[in-house]
């Protein structure tokens, strides 16, 4: 049973669905990647990063919080199993705000060559990463409004530089559906492009809803979901809907992904964006 926030997804086939990964023969081709983008809204790369530099970014992260009661003791950390014990919660922020979020190596991992070069291949130009990057860990049981992201699309958080901001979502390590991976509201892109034109959008950023199955009813469409495997990366819209699903996960392994932005240097930027993620940074 596929759950996000405690909502049941309806896994009729008219409601569920995969995301479509990009064919090899279209790789390399610029012009059909934006083709794609363009009519799906986001790219599925399997197998664009190298897995063993992402298994050594999250042997780093879980390690770095391993006294905070987060990590099972006497675990390796690139497994990720949730701790057993008491959390303390004022150590975790304390290593994750200060420490991780601003470190070289989380710099290094956003910025390597096959992010980086590819986004700068793709736009064609110069290429800006947004200095506010999000990294979360979701425990297995984690359920309830609020525990995992709600339905949304990037833009209503992004109003103060261009429109054409390009995402990517990166599971740090296996995360089958189970583990509560990114799932994306099928073409909904077109639906927001078109009330974002009419101005019936311009709103204060905020979630769209944490009812899932209630969405893919009024946009009459599907949640695409991916068991994601450590190397694979998804680049989206700034305009299509996506939500994160429970971690259901009965090995108790955490869920780690990172979600970074990129965009043309010669393009507007953000300023607010511009600063280390923060969960009270108020975005």
């Amino acid at each position: 049973m596929l759950t996000s926030n405690g909502y049941v997804l309806d896994e009729a086939p008219h409601r569920l669905g995969d995301l479509e990964p990009v064919p090899a023969a279209e790789r390399s081709d610029r012009d059909a990647l934006w083709q794609r983008l363009r009519r799906e809204g986001y790219l599925y790369l399997t197998d664009h990063l190298d897995p063993d530099v992402v298994h050594a970014f999250r042997r780093y992260y879980f390690e770095r919080l391993m006294d905070t009661g987060l990590v099972r003791r006497d675990s390796d950390p690139l497994e990720g199993l949730q701790g057993d014990g008491e959390l303390d919660r004022g150590l975790l922020r304390e290593r994750l705000f200060h420490e991780i979020v601003p470190s070289a190596q989380y710099q290094a991992f956003c910025a390597l060559p096959q992010i980086k070069d590819w986004f700068a291949w793709l736009l064609e130009d110069e290429v800006h990463l947004h200095r506010r990057k999000i990294i979360r860990h979701t425990r297995p049981g984690e359920k309830g409004i609020g525990t995992a992201t709600q339905a949304h699309y990037d833009l209503v958080y992004l109003r103060g530089g261009t429109d054409r901001v390009l995402s990517a979502w990166i599971p740090l390590g296996d995360t089958p559906v189970s583990r509560g991976g990114l799932t994306y509201l099928e073409r909904s892109h077109h639906r927001v492009l078109a009330e974002e034109a009419s101005g019936r959008l311009q709103a204060p950023a905020a979630s769209i809803t944490a009812d899932l199955p209630g969405l893919a009813e009024e946009y009459d469409s599907r949640w695409l979901t991916a068991d994601y495997r450590a190397g694979d990366i998804v680049v989206h819209s700034a305009h299509i809907v996506h939500a994160a699903t429970d971690n259901v996960d009965e090995g108790d392994v955490m869920r780690l992904s990172t979600d970074i932005r990129y965009q043309r240097s010669s393009e507007p930027i953000d300023w607010r964006w511009q600063e280390h993620w923060h969960d009270r940074d108020g975005l």
